[in-house]
């Protein structure tokens, strides 16, 4: 039995009906902020840390279905840091492990079929020690397959948005609430439909990690594997090492920077998946292009 193919085949059914369920028919997110006791609306800023989070926090629901219904439970990271989000365990079969990070972007108003990126995780220290227990909830080893749950959105128009709003809306209004009004500045709507929401148009698609990766870190100082960028390749998993396979990910980064090959004279670290091959004597027609950002 497969259980990876079969869990990957099962999340991409699942995935494939998330759309629907955190959009309005207009393709706006059905989240538009937070409400207190006096019914008052406030709304949230469209930075991206924010918007991943409130996602996350939309989508657990339907994440826990999924598991139980397909026969997992899930364990989540002890620490906001480590890594995976979520960990899938068969309930009869608890060697059966799966890592599920959430991931979400967006389009890249400044490179049109882009988006901005994400980080596929740390290529330190339990990714090289694959039965290292740090910043992990299980030994990387331990998990039969790495998969991204991913997101693609566009942001809303700054034109759209008063960053932070506080909201009253007719539709939820009663009258020995009005005293709000007094302690901040409120806008009035009609309904909670004519409030703008900070992101809209969702993708969302399941990908294996190596297939997503580029052969670049993802953020300055911290040792996390960058994403391709370029969405129609993040909707096919065809990333750097697409046709190289799982392998050729694996060893590049867990060599990343640290092993080196001589150029003229000096000893260079090794930073990009040309070099490794050439280090390695394999075959870089192989290599999957990454689509550079370009202006148009």
């Amino acid at each position: 039995m497969s259980y990876k193919k079969d869990f990957a085949n099962a999340l991409a059914r699942f995935v494939s009906g998330l759309g629907e369920y955190v959009s309005a028919d207009n393709g706006q997110w059905t989240v538009k902020g937070f409400i207190d006791i006096y019914k008052t609306i406030y709304t949230i800023s469209s930075d991206t840390k924010i918007v991943s989070k409130i996602l996350e926090i939309h989508l657990f629901p339907k994440i826990l279905q999924f598991a139980d219904e397909n026969g997992y439970s899930i364990v989540l990271a002890e620490h906001q840091n480590w890594y995976p989000d979520f960990s899938f365990v068969k309930k009869d079969n608890q060697a059966i492990k799966f890592a599920v990070d959430l991931k979400t972007t967006y389009r890249d108003p400044d490179f049109p079929g882009h988006v901005n990126g994400f980080t596929l995780g740390s290529h330190g220290a339990y990714f090289k020690d694959r039965s290292s227990s740090k910043n992990i909830q299980f030994p990387y080893a331990d998990y039969l397959g790495h998969f991204c749950l991913g997101i693609i959105y566009t942001r809303a128009e700054s034109k759209d948005l008063d960053n932070t709003e506080v909201i009253r809306v007719k539709e939820l209004e009663e009258e020995r609430y009005s005293r709000i009004e007094h302690r901040y500045r409120v806008t009035r709507v009609e309904s909670l439909h004519s409030i703008a929401s900070v992101v809209k148009a969702f993708q969302f698609f399941v990908c294996e990690k190596w297939r997503l990766a580029s052969d670049r870190q993802g953020s300055g100082n911290t040792a996390n594997i960058g994403s391709i960028t370029w969405i129609e390749d993040i909707l096919t998993g065809n990333g750097v090492f697409a046709k190289l396979g799982e392998e050729w990910f694996d060893e590049y980064w867990m060599n990343y920077g640290v092993t080196t090959m001589m150029k003229k004279g000096q000893a260079t670290p090794i930073r990009s998946i040309e070099s490794f091959i050439d280090f390695k004597g394999g075959n870089k027609s192989k290599i999957v292009p990454m689509r550079s950002k370009k202006k148009s």
